[in-house]
């Protein structure tokens, strides 16, 4: 199951690997643009992941930046719904946004204007918009996409929150990203560590 499977990005790598893929979405004009890939062993319904659903056991589920909505109740649901659709046994990648990179990168927008002598006061408001935000949303995890407070997770937060619905953690690493996610123009010496994205390998053991 692709959970939030959009437009069917993630189609091309799940339909060959896999008997049947079911994808879920919300938004109905998401899921016409995914039925167009013409995978004949996929399926589409749509569905408000936050909400408890009827869904098929499934062998493997698969959520990428699914989980990143302002009400942390309806994030708890989706991670609920992807424990609720899986086998016992079965398996779920999910790839989050993920809080200690987005504060190191705020800290590499600040040291990359103070190499340019450019005091913390004077940076440009547009490149700190993401932290633009309450201290309670940085306690919560919430930064600003487009305006939109979006959730991030700490490592020990995901532990805690999978342990929580039911999912057992099997490891947790990084997606890496080159800096022009975070920079039009990376200064040469910003090189590792680079902004990453958790991927959590997870079962569900009953």
């Amino acid at each position: 199951i692709d959970f939030g499977c959009g437009t069917g990005k993630a189609l091309p790598h799940l339909a060959p690997a896999f008997r049947k893929v079911l994808g879920l979405d919300i938004s109905e004009a998401l899921l016409r643009q995914a039925r167009q890939m013409n995978f004949l062993n996929t399926e589409f319904q749509r569905m408000d992941l936050a909400q408890p659903g009827k869904l098929p056991k499934a062998d493997f589920a698969f959520c990428c930046n699914v989980a990143i909505l302002p009400d942390m109740k309806k994030n708890t649901g989706i991670f609920k719904n992807i424990h609720r659709s899986l086998k016992v046994n079965g398996s779920a990648v999910v790839v989050i946004p993920s809080v200690e990179s987005t504060l190191f990168a705020g800290k590499r927008i600040v040291e990359a204007y103070a190499r340019e002598g450019v005091s913390f006061a004077k940076i440009p408001k547009e490149e700190l918009d993401y932290y633009n935000i309450t201290k309670k949303e940085l306690l919560q995890g919430f930064f600003k996409i487009a305006g939109v407070p979006t959730k991030h997770y700490s490592e020990p937060e995901l532990r805690a929150i999978f342990e929580e619905t039911g999912l057992t953690i099997k490891k947790i690493d990084k997606i890496e990203y080159n800096w022009t996610t975070e920079f039009v123009s990376p200064p040469k010496w910003l090189q590792a560590p680079y902004p990453w994205d958790w991927i959590v390998d997870c079962t569900r053991i009953k």
